[in-house]
């Protein structure tokens, strides 16, 4: 199995999937290894990268989200496991970031039961929000129906801080109630149940599917990748990543702009 990151790894800056790196792929899909996706991403977020694959042999089946706290079968559009934090967890989350990280916006990012679910807004944010990410599509709520339901994590969001100042801060005050990691480096950090991670998710995956897993080669560039890394049998972290990652992993590639993952995959495919 191939297990990869999404941004700052499989895609390049434009978010595209170059063909270099389609083509070994495709190559390593012929000789029966299999991609799956293992990124912070949403399900929702999931098809504008697996269509740049869906006419090839290498089309995706499986994608482990939200830092390993959802397995998504993507073909059938079906939310096959959620590791949740239930309202109560969430609620001590939230008092903990709004206290040592004074005018944080907070925001919870649910499971639902398929890409998009029509039964409840899947990421709920407070009031001031300010996303990481270019394509905001939370809806503000208010304090006290940010924590009302179980989430897959609860964000923290600081701009002016870094992720790594703002997980210095708060993991020390976690506990056993909250795993802690960031998958960007510009004041956001995402909080999910103990014990999971993009690892957790891929063991699930391969125990539950058909998927096979006996040497996982995974890529990956930031600190939410850095359990996969140490848990494949080869970890490849890239050369734009977190030093976190790079620590982490048994080998550093090229960056992903300079089709990092293709020219280590070359190496038998």
């Amino acid at each position: 199995m191939i297990a990869s990151d999404v941004d700052g790894t499989l895609i390049d800056d434009r978010n595209q999937i170059t063909q270099p790196t389609v083509d070994v792929l495709v190559r390593a899909a012929d000789a029966g290894v299999e991609l799956v996706l293992s990124t912070g991403r949403p399900p929702r977020w999931i098809p504008e990268i697996a269509e740049q694959l869906a006419a090839t042999p290498a089309a995706v089946r499986y994608a482990v989200c939200a830092n390993g706290a959802i397995v998504y079968d993507v073909r059938e559009d079906a939310v096959l496991f959620a590791a949740e934090l239930g309202p109560d967890v969430l609620e001590s989350l939230r008092t903990v970031c709004t206290e040592l990280v004074p005018g944080c916006g907070l925001a919870a990012e649910r499971a639902g039961t398929v890409e998009h679910d029509a039964a409840t807004p899947s990421f709920v944010s407070s009031a001031g929000y300010e996303h990481a990410w270019l394509n905001p599509d939370h809806v503000e709520v208010a304090d006290h129906h940010l924590t009302e339901l179980p989430a897959v994590k609860l964000l923290a969001r600081k701009p002016g801080m870094s992720s790594h100042e703002m997980a210095a801060l708060i993991t020390p005050h976690i506990g056993d109630l909250a795993e802690v990691t960031f998958s960007i480096d510009t004041g956001l950090i995402e909080l999910s149940v103990p014990g999971v991670h993009k690892a957790s998710g891929l063991q699930w995956l391969l125990a539950n599917t058909d998927v096979a897993g006996s040497s996982v080669i995974a890529f990956g560039d930031m600190p939410n990748d850095a359990e996969m890394l140490r848990w494949a049998a080869h970890g490849v972290a890239m050369g734009n990543g977190d030093p976190v990652a790079l620590a982490a992993a048994d080998e550093i590639a090229g960056t992903n702009a300079d089709d990092g993952v293709a020219r280590v995959l070359e190496r038998w495919f």
